[in-house]
């Protein structure tokens, strides 16, 4: 069975909300990076920024795309690794966002990276991304909800909320 890192985190806002959080711009700038390109429609950008002392084409997520889009309830797109894991940056792995109302205020988040390679080099990578998605990017989504977008220049305490995500064995 092929491995794939898949998590589920419930969220205090309404399905709309959650949506549009990944996917406007002016939403993943709240809490996923301080700043992005997304034009959602399938081709279309889907790049995150972090590291903006890197050249261009080094800052993040640089030239992911959108694979799918179906509003409140389905994105898709593909994802690199960082800079600093060489080779693998040019492979792509794919993610898949999916959204499940749970009432007016509450969204049921379902979380999926698959594509993975073999070898040494993808086992840290998967191991990276382990981390990151549940300690880090699903927490900040949450945190997002409950105090309003992220402060990137301190980031927050996110030990409650990585309590709440719940990673899905394969």
């Amino acid at each position: 069975m092929e491995r794939q890192l898949s998590f589920e985190i419930d969220l205090e806002a309404p399905i709309e909300a959650v949506w549009a959080a990944w996917t406007t711009e002016e939403g993943a700038r709240a809490w996923f990076a301080p700043e992005c390109l997304i034009d959602l429609r399938p081709g279309g950008a889907y790049e995150m920024y972090w590291e903006f002392q890197r050249p261009k084409g080094q800052q993040g997520s640089d030239e992911m795309i959108v694979l799918s889009a179906q509003a409140p309830e389905l994105l898709s797109f593909t994802w690199n690794a960082p800079v600093d894991m060489g080779e693998l940056r040019q492979q792509r792995t794919h993610v898949t966002v999916r959204l499940e109302a749970l009432g007016d205020q509450r969204t049921r988040l379902h979380f999926r990276e698959d594509g993975w390679g073999a070898g040494e080099a993808w086992d840290e990578r998967y191991a990276y991304f382990e981390r990151a998605w549940a300690g880090t990017v699903l927490p900040l989504l949450a945190y997002h909800f409950e105090h309003g977008p992220v402060n990137w220049r301190e980031r927050p305490p996110l030990d409650a909320y990585r309590q709440r995500v719940k990673q899905i064995q394969n």
